[in-house]
């Protein structure tokens, strides 16, 4: 009969095998240094990668999970991908016919709803679908499951846009840009008759502003200058203008050099400790400013929010 999971490395002390003894040890040392052990019966994964590529849908923990504050468990970070892929397949499911132009945007989220669409044409459900996408990543995965692209150079008016969001608001006015694509995320759902936003309930905010910063896409030349300029704005007072670093999908540093975007841009990432008062005259000014291509705020565009929360799926519309 099975021993005692907890009993496992002392068993194996016992024993007489020279080979056990200092996997034993291993195992108790790993064990201190707070590796999550499975719950699945004599499995051991030591580290989050090899969890993703041997057993994906194992569900572990962390010991002393308690004293390591800020750390997503692997089960906490499958439930929010599972909740991103349920508005995605609803969204296309919902919002998307046959004959129709459709823009698909850009970030962990909008990435179910391309997987979807391209889904429902592989099995003929949806037919005669045209699709622009807001990113080089986007069009790339797109490719792969062989949706028809096109340009807004020859199909300028979109039945529907699909895309997620970093903030949202009461009044469905959003923060885009987390995933650095917000110049053409906006100028594709701009031209789209209807604009679905597709996110997890974490991402809904009482204001704009603290809840995540607010990307701007500027040209390279002066940028410093153009980050000051930016943070003298009347509107928005307090606000640190952060140039994005590594990767330009994320606002997290992970590089030295600056990040830079589809089109040739830095992203100046604003950070604010106070709520916006008026996030249309943030727009303005900031679409005024020199140097300023685009901004991440998106005020007024959204037809309708599919949110997914642990209660189930609940979509609001303006």
């Amino acid at each position: 009969p099975a021993r005692p999971r907890a009993a496992f490395p002392f068993a194996m002390a016992r024993s007489r095998s020279p080979v056990l003894l200092p996997v034993a040890v291993i195992v108790c040392v790993v064990a201190l240094l707070g590796v999550g052990f499975p719950r699945a019966p004599h499995a051991f994964v030591g580290s989050r990668s090899a969890l993703a590529g041997v057993a994906p849908g194992l569900s572990w923990t962390w010991p002393w999970a308690s004293r390591r504050r800020g750390m997503l468990k692997p089960a906490a970070a499958s439930q929010q991908a599972e909740l991103k892929k349920q508005v995605g397949f609803k969204a296309v499911d919902d919002y998307v016919r046959s004959g129709m132009v459709v823009g698909l945007g850009t970030g962990s989220t909008a990435y179910y709803a391309v997987e979807r669409l391209g889904e429902k044409l592989k099995s003929g459900e949806l037919k005669d679908i045209v699709a622009i996408p807001t990113s080089k990543r986007t069009e790339e995965q797109a490719k792969v499951l062989r949706i028809p692209l096109a340009t807004l150079d020859t199909h300028p008016v979109l039945d529907v846009a699909i895309d997620g969001a970093d903030s949202v608001d009461p009044q469905l006015n959003l923060v885009k840009g987390g995933g650095g694509a917000l110049f053409r995320e906006k100028i594709v759902e701009a031209a789209a008759k209807s604009l679905v936003v597709i996110v997890d309930a974490s991402k809904m905010t009482a204001a704009l502003g603290p809840h995540f910063p607010i990307p701007v896409e500027v040209v390279p030349f002066c940028h410093e200058h153009t980050a000051r300029a930016i943070e003298a704005l009347p509107a928005l007072a307090g606000a640190k203008a952060v140039l994005r670093r590594g990767s330009v999908s994320s606002n997290r540093v992970d590089g030295e050099q600056p990040a830079v975007t589809d089109n040739g841009n830095y992203i100046l990432d604003l950070q604010f400790e106070s709520p916006l008062r008026d996030p249309a005259a943030v727009a303005d000014q900031l679409t005024k400013t020199i140097g300023v291509v685009e901004h991440g705020i998106f005020i007024g565009m959204t037809t309708a929010i599919v949110i997914a929360g642990e209660e189930g799926i609940e979509v609001r519309t303006r």
